[in-house]
């Protein structure tokens, strides 16, 4: 959940222009990425009649990430350059509902598929493991439910939090009236952060778990192949897996930091603070969804015949 808009600033400073600016950058190059693999995934169904499920939770993650991206950008823009707009009803409230779902749907796609790694790749003798590893594909489908009800909770509870404060404080008359409104608002957001914060740490402790055990799984698995001397190509793959594991290990890890951060800093109006997370944040579905992108051979030819025909297309010019 993002900050509450400031109203007592209406002109925008270079500060702020710097700030749309980066951010609209990282958003539209994050769009782009997730809507090729939302697209490349839409069209193998309509192909297939059929996805697998690896797919359903990249397609989920794609769009999730998509319109993350889109109602974030709509909000940082707005309250820096348009932030009359947000007093408007029910603007703000719609904004923060859409951003606090796709983000909550965003980060649980992230653990769900970072789970469904570790269970399918990942060889432990355990018996429930064993039978996690049998019944995933028919978990996966109602996984991706209920991480979409539980963000679908979060964006109305985020909605109602914001709709009620604003109804019981808010009354734009003068300066000092709207300087007390935002007191009021930030007092009925400390039980709905308290809770927000609470799943985000709920996803990354499922992430930190998954991607500790899948990465010493693969490391275990490596130690043995290089024991018996097994071909140079099997050890190549294990490496790059774990090299793609850990990179998302360490990039959730910064976002998880800085969303936690952004929602403790917004309180205190910490605005190099709140930037820094916003940079951070914005950045990650992009930077991961190209990193998914690389690491999936379907997506990764798809991607490469459009840079060619693109490449060609330049050249006969």
């Amino acid at each position: 959940m993002e900050a509450s808009p400031s109203p007592q600033q209406s002109n925008v400073t270079s500060y702020g222009a710097i700030t749309v600016a980066i951010i609209t950058l990282e958003v539209f190059a994050g769009m782009w990425i997730n809507a090729f693999i939302v697209g490349v995934l839409c069209i193998g169904w309509v192909k297939k009649k059929t996805l697998n499920s690896n797919e359903k939770i990249l397609l989920l993650l794609g769009c999730s990430r998509f319109w993350y991206l889109c109602f974030s950008w709509m909000d940082v823009f707005l309250s820096i350059i348009f932030s009359y707009c947000l007093l408007i009803h029910p603007i703000f409230q719609l904004l923060q509902g859409s951003y606090s779902f796709f983000n909550c749907s965003n980060l649980w796609g992230s653990a769900c598929l970072c789970s469904f790694y570790c269970i399918k790749i990942a060889n432990f003798r355990n018996r429930f493991f064993i039978y996690l590893k049998v019944k995933i594909d028919r978990m996966v489908p109602w996984l991706l439910l209920g991480s979409v009800v539980l963000s679908l909770i979060i964006g109305i509870l985020v909605y109602n939090t914001i709709d009620k404060a604003v109804g019981k404080n808010l009354n734009f008359t003068c300066q000092e009236s709207l300087q007390k409104a935002t007191i009021g608002i930030e007092e009925h957001f400390f039980p709905l952060y308290f809770f927000t914060g609470f799943l985000y740490t709920t996803s990354f402790i499922a992430v930190i778990f998954s991607a500790v055990l899948l990465l010493f799984s693969l490391w275990r698995h490596k130690h043995k192949m290089q024991t018996n001397s097994t071909s140079s190509l099997s050890m190549e793959a294990h490496i790059r897996a774990m090299k793609s594991i850990f990179s998302f290990f360490i990039m959730y890890s910064i976002n998880f930091m800085f969303l936690i951060l952004t929602l403790i800093y917004s309180l205190k109006h910490q605005n190099h603070v709140i930037f820094l997370g916003y940079l951070i944040q914005h950045a990650f579905p992009g930077v991961h969804s190209l990193i998914l992108i690389f690491s999936n051979p379907k997506l990764e030819k798809a991607l490469l015949r459009i840079l060619s025909w693109v490449k060609c297309k330049f050249c006969m010019r």
